[in-house]
This record gives structure tokens, sequence and C-alpha cells, in this order.
């Protein structure tokens, strides 16, 4: 029976297996390349003939080869039910297809099994309530992510033809993303490139890591400023792999402050200290670029004024607020664009 003609799917996320793949079970790389979807689940799906590589059903211990499609056949009737919520959202550009938003720290993306509620996906549906479904039932519109504790600007899709657009651009590299770090210690070298491959930690399943057979990642740096014990870095991602930046810069000794993961707590800041400043892509239906900012937050701003010893933690600062805009004209200045 060919599983693309069931009335309970519709087609989920796709891409073509790496290299550095080759060999690996299909369930593990699929939970790999989607967190949302679990091994788990993709065992599953993949028993009921839902996860295809090259068109044809596979089994979850396949192993893969480089260049084969692999399409996940995703069930309609998702068990997590996604329900509008009216949540205020910061949006920085909106048309009739796209929509880019201002993420703050603490909302999840998208939702997952046990957290239904109180997402930017909930938040999304209430103000687009027709937005494109072509990305799946839990991540409609969604074309690239945000950590949950991660602040700043990522761009929706509100069609299919707007999607399947920017899926390309970001496939073809041509999507600037860039990213302010504040990261423990003195980075010296004034620019460069961490080239170093990422996948899940060998131990920790949870984390990723640099690994001698993960996928390749390119991370592109330059230094705005440097301060007492910390650095201020620009970071732009040539690709996007999970926790790219917090990987690459703990790898190089210099994480990112405020990252349990991959660093540790600060008692300045409840959060890693990474803001997606800078987005620009091409519009999937006119063809002008589109460039958006957004000012780091107040408790990244409130952070950096105690680096520069102007204030002390839980204290209130205007003059943090106001030096929201310097450090975009700093990224300006010695943009990696």
């Amino acid at each position: 029976m060919d599983p693309t003609a069931e009335s309970d799917v519709q087609e989920g996320p796709a891409f073509e297996a790496a290299a550095a793949e080759r060999g690996r079970r299909l369930d593990v790389v699929v939970a790999e390349r989607f967190p949302g979807y679990s091994r788990s689940r993709v065992a599953v799906l993949a028993g009921r003939g839902q996860v295809l590589v090259d068109g044809r059903p596979r089994k979850p211990a396949f192993r893969l080869r480089a260049g084969q499609r692999v399409r996940v056949l995703a069930p309609s009737s998702d068990p997590v039910a996604v329900a509008p919520q009216s949540i205020p959202l910061a949006i920085v550009h909106e048309d009739a297809d796209v929509l880019v938003i201002d993420k703050p720290a603490g909302m999840t993306v998208h939702p997952a099994p046990g957290h239904p509620r109180d997402t930017l996906v909930n938040a999304v549906l209430a103000h687009v309530p027709e937005l494109s479904g072509i990305a799946g039932s839990l991540r409609p519109g969604v074309v690239h992510r945000l950590d949950k504790d991660t602040s700043g600007l990522l761009v929706i899709a509100k069609t299919d033809a707007a999607y399947r657009s920017l899926v390309a651009q970001l496939r073809a590299r041509t999507v600037t993303r860039v990213y302010l770090a504040l990261v423990r210690g003195t980075v010296r070298r004034e620019r460069g490139a961490i080239t170093a491959p990422i996948g899940r930690h060998p131990i920790h399943r949870t984390r990723m890591a640099v690994v001698p057979h993960g996928r390749p990642a390119v991370t592109h740096f330059a230094i705005l400023e440097r301060l007492p014990g910390a650095t201020l870095v620009e970071c732009r991602l040539e690709t996007g792999r999970t926790h790219q930046i917090r990987v690459h810069l703990r790898h190089i000794g210099h994480p990112v402050l405020g990252d349990p993961v991959y660093g540790q707590r600060s008692a300045e800041i409840a959060r890693q200290a990474l803001h997606a400043a800078r987005l620009e892509f091409t519009h999937p239906r006119t063809g002008e670029p589109i460039v958006c900012t957004a000012p780091p937050p107040e408790d990244y701003a409130r952070l950096l004024e105690i680096l520069r010893g102007g204030n002390s933690p839980g204290a209130p600062s205007g003059r943090a607020r106001s030096r929201k805009r310097e450090v975009l004209g700093a990224m300006d200045r010695r943009s990696l664009r």
C-alpha cells in the first residue's frame, strides 16, 4: 500500500542525508534533524510506513546512504492540539506573506507533548488564523527556530509558497542570521570562523557537542567590545545546527554567559546571553530584500551595563535602555554580512 495515499497523513519535514550520516540508523538521524520528533515517535511512524527513503517506506533501523532523500509523513491529527492564544507579539515586519517577530527569552517556539500552550505558535495562530500548515500541525509556518531562552528575530511563513521559498533560501545559505553573544573571557582574535562538526553529545544525549562525525557547522564571528572578564561578540550563522552558536563558543573556550547547559548560570542574567539581532532574506513573492533588526532586551542591556561597571545586579538603568541601539550601531560598523 502506498502510504502517501492514506487520508490520515500529510507531508512533513524532508531532507537529503549528508555524508556524515552514512551508515546511521534512520530513526536516530530523523530525531536529530527534527527535535520535534522523538526517536520513539519516529519509530512508530516508520512502523506505519510513514518514513520514506527515496520514496519507499523503511524501518527504524534502516541504515542511510549519503544523498538519499528522507521524508516524514506526519499524522494530520497530531496528539498535541495546538490552540490559538491571545499572547502579545513584538512584530517587527508583517505583510501578506511573512511575519517577523522579536521573540522574548523564556518563550518556546512551538508546542510539544507536555507543553501544548504558551508558545510562539499559539500566539501566532491567534494573530494569523489561516497560517500555513506546510511545516506540520505543531509548527505551522515555522521556518527556523530559536532556543527557548534565546531572544530575538525569527520569520514565520504565512503561506505555503512563502514557506517553500524561505526554506529554499535557508538551504542555499542566502538568509543572514546575526546574533549578539556575551561570552566568558577575552576573545583574542578580532574576527574569524569556527568550523567544527556538531552532533549529539556521546554521553549527555540531550546536549549537542563538537564530534568527529557530526554535521558540518560554520559560525562566523567578530568582536564588538571587550569587557572585564567578558567579550561582546557578533556571530553569523552559515549553517543552522541545533545550539550551534552555544556549542561553537564553548568549543573555543568562551561559553555564552548564563548558559546553564554549555557554560554556567549567572547571577546577573537568568538565561544565556544570546540574542538574534539581525535577520535578512529575500521576500518570497516580490524578490525585495527584507532587513530586520532588534536591539537586545532589557535583561541583556542590563548585563552589558553591569559588565561595563555602570550598574549593580537587579538595579534599573535608564542608561542601559538607551544603549540598546548603540549595540546595533556597533554591529553595522563591524558587520559580518
